[in-house]
């Protein structure tokens, strides 16, 4: 009888590549903040990158297809007043972007299709709340403008966006700075880690700590944790020896990891990202100029080594893209974009294939835009799955959809009785007005232009004239 010694996956053979060099976006000074955070944010829209800023915080959006150099004049999103430490695409509006900041507030910014002629300097709104510099964003999965924020002064808030309202605050249950902070696909469970070396599975709406295991690593350096599409673990972190580990965890039983991969010796944390769709973690150092990537299967030992990926640069930062923003017809299964020093660079995934046909094995039903839960729902108790939808056509991203802010008046907390006044101007939401007030900018700064350009012509008119008089 014959042994089967290889194991059969058909993700055995991933294979990563950088783009080549005219894909790449030049001239980017990313943040040299020194912060564990990916500094760079991407969907099928856009890619967003911290930025170096004089007096203030700063980030750059570019559409995906502005590849090569990027104009020192090219417009930034500016409004923090201190360094920006994390940003993140809202998942069910890809015009929607919130930022961190060290000045202790979390902005919500609106991004518009075309490329606006001047920075953005006015969010959509403007969330305050922490005492200390906010670290830390993480959208909710299902829910519609839920957005969380983890703070140097310990505490979790979970906020409404559409009302600028403090919807859940969690702050008696970390004694000292939260490394990471990542939800379960349907939103109901919180996992973080601390520097105290606690891993920590938390429902918010109870505010419980529901499991939590001390020191999952024995290692000094910060941890990061990210769930499983099966509702497990994954923890990255380092031995007592500095050894980089990568673990998985069951958190009905958390004495004993489920399985333990040690790597190298290196002081980089690893971020890791999690495809459900695949099961395979992509650990990406920083600083490292490497992405080593594992497969979780249900079968001993559980976490199977693929591959690396390696380059010569080391990475300052790295953006992933969510699965609908990848090319189907090429056997894409994930897209890197890795921040160096002075660009950012595509990283692309695929699995080969002789077949030109939809590979349904590779995409399944994936999480669409549409939300699953309105924020109140969410709060009330309600769970739901993410609302999938199909890669089979390639994924075509919605027209521009506006976030409407409506502010409740904190003041007056009693039910609206007989008919409802008409909105005046100045009642009018936010976002209307921020639009309106945008839209008369851009019209304003489009016939400046276009003034620029009549008179440009007009003089090589006359330039012209002269060569054809010179001649005759």
């Amino acid at each position: 009888m014959s042994r089967r010694v290889v194991r059969q996956s058909k993700f055995r053979h991933v294979f990563g590549q950088a783009a080549k060099a005219d894909q790449a976006y030049e001239d980017i000074r990313v943040s040299k903040v020194t912060w564990d955070s990916s500094f760079c944010a991407v969907n099928p829209k856009f890619l967003a990158i911290i930025v170096e800023a004089g007096g203030g915080g700063a980030f750059i959006v570019l559409p995906l297809a502005k590849t090569g150099r990027v104009d020192k004049n090219y417009p930034l999103v500016t409004g923090h007043t201190a360094p920006v430490l994390d940003i993140d695409w809202c998942p069910h509006n890809d015009n929607v972007i919130a930022s961190a900041s060290d000045d202790t507030t979390i902005m919500v910014w609106q991004i518009p299709d075309y490329t606006p002629m001047r920075n953005i300097t006015e969010p959509i709104i403007t969330l305050e709340g922490h005492s200390k510099r906010v670290g830390i964003l993480s959208w909710h999965p299902t829910a519609r403008n839920v957005l969380l924020s983890a703070g140097g002064d310990n505490v979790i808030i979970i906020w409404n966006v559409g009302t600028g309202e403090v919807l859940l605050s969690l702050d008696d249950m970390h004694p000292d700075i939260i490394h990471s902070v990542c939800w379960n696909s349907n939103g109901s469970l919180l996992a973080t880690t601390c520097k105290d070396k606690t891993l920590r599975i938390i429902d918010p709406r109870k505010g419980q700590v529901v499991a939590e295991r001390a020191r999952p690593h024995e290692g000094a350096r910060p941890l990061r944790a990210v769930f499983t599409a099966d509702g497990k673990l994954l923890s990255t972190g380092f031995s007592r020896m500095s050894e980089r580990q990568l673990a998985l965890w069951d958190p009905n039983n958390f004495e004993e990891p489920v399985a333990l991969q040690e790597m190298d010796t290196s002081n980089g944390v690893l971020l890791p990202f999690y495809d459900p769709d695949s099961s395979i973690v992509y650990l990406c150092g920083k600083g490292d100029s490497s992405i080593r990537y594992f497969e979780i299967t249900d079968e001993p030992p559980f976490v199977h080594y693929l591959n690396t990926f390696s380059s010569k640069e080391p990475q300052r930062g790295m953006g992933f893209m969510p699965k609908r923003g990848l090319d189907v017809s090429k056997c894409e299964i994930a897209r890197f974009f890795k921040l160096h020093e002075r660009k950012c660079e595509p990283i692309i995934m695929t699995v080969p294939r002789k077949s030109d046909l939809f590979q349904d094995d590779l995409y399944p039903d994936t999480p669409g835009p549409e939300p699953a839960l309105e924020a109140d729902e969410w709060l009330s108790g309600q769970d739901a799955e993410p609302v999938l939808i199909s890669l089979r056509d390639g994924y075509v991203p919605p027209k521009h959809r506006e976030l409407r802010v409506t502010k409740r008046n904190i003041l007056d907390a009693r039910p609206p009785s007989g008919p409802r006044r008409s909105q005046s101007a100045s009642d009018a939401p936010l976002s209307q007005q921020h639009t309106l007030e945008t839209l008369l900018e851009e019209i304003k700064a489009l016939r400046e232009q276009v003034q620029a350009q009549e008179q440009r012509i007009t003089a090589l008119e006359n330039m012209l004239c002269e060569l054809v008089d010179g001649t005759d």
